[in-house]
């Protein structure tokens, strides 16, 4: 079973009032605060305890963002205004989440451009995100979002390995995540900073049998050279995509 903090939060968070928007004031609180060192902060939220375990895709990002942990908290305490099991509700919650905004738009164009649809026998990546989500699973290398001086947390100062608190995420918990899934799944690290971590637990044998979709650009609009660095591996990743979906 992978780690989750769910039962340390529950009760703060069935003290939020399900009247929107929920503001920092609400959610970057002692109440749910994790961990804090030096200038780096964690807080709990609660998209990324679901586990999708028969997905055939795993899409990775660094750590969920402000954007992503509001629209979590959202969905969960309306989910659980409405008296839902709360099994459902965490599923409902990662749905509604997982790389929400823009990103998710950038996301699924990529996604598209390197031959995921026709390796899922699909019309279009965007029913990874409606009717196809039994095929997805969305995580984050550290699965609770993290802020360092107040601002999201891109990876850096400090780097992940750095950091006592952000490494025990990053090489322990993410890598038993990833355990519990289907080994036949493709896992896209989305950027640089998460495909080392990757490379690192890949040296450790933590995720042997995997076939990893290296060279994929971060989709975030903030990425600037995003659409240079796509244009540049795109026929690699296409050929890794087919290469996958031959032999699943």
């Amino acid at each position: 079973m992978t780690h989750t903090l769910l039962p340390d939060f529950l009760p703060a968070i069935r003290t939020l009032n399900d009247s929107m928007p929920l503001t920092k004031e609400d959610l970057l609180s002692e109440e749910f605060l994790i961990k804090k060192h030096g200038e780096l902060e964690m807080y709990y939220a609660p998209h990324n305890e679901y586990i999708n375990n028969e997905a055939r895709i795993i899409i990775v990002g660094i750590t969920p963002g402000w954007s992503q942990m509001k629209i979590a908290y959202e969905h969960f305490v309306k989910g659980l205004a409405a008296e839902k099991e709360i099994k459902v509700v965490l599923r409902e919650t990662k749905i509604a989440a997982g790389f929400a905004g823009a990103m998710r738009t950038n996301l699924i164009s990529m996604l598209n451009q390197c031959g995921i649809p026709e390796s899922l026998y699909i019309n279009d990546s965007l029913a990874l995100f409606n009717e196809c989500r039994t095929l997805l699973h969305t995580t984050s290398v550290i699965k609770y979002p993290v802020f360092y001086k107040g601002k999201n947390y891109t990876g850096h100062q400090p780097g992940m390995l750095q950091s006592k608190l952000l490494a025990e995420y990053a090489t322990k918990f993410f890598a038993e995540e990833i355990g519990e899934i289907n080994k036949n799944a493709l896992i896209i690290p989305l950027g640089k900073t998460v495909e080392s971590i990757i490379r690192h637990l890949l040296a450790d044998n933590k995720l042997a049998g995997h076939t990893i979709l290296f060279g994929f650009p971060h989709p975030s609009g903030a990425n600037g050279h995003r659409v240079r660095q796509f244009e540049k591996q795109k026929y690699s990743l296409a050929e890794t995509v087919r290469k996958w979906s031959d032999q699943a």
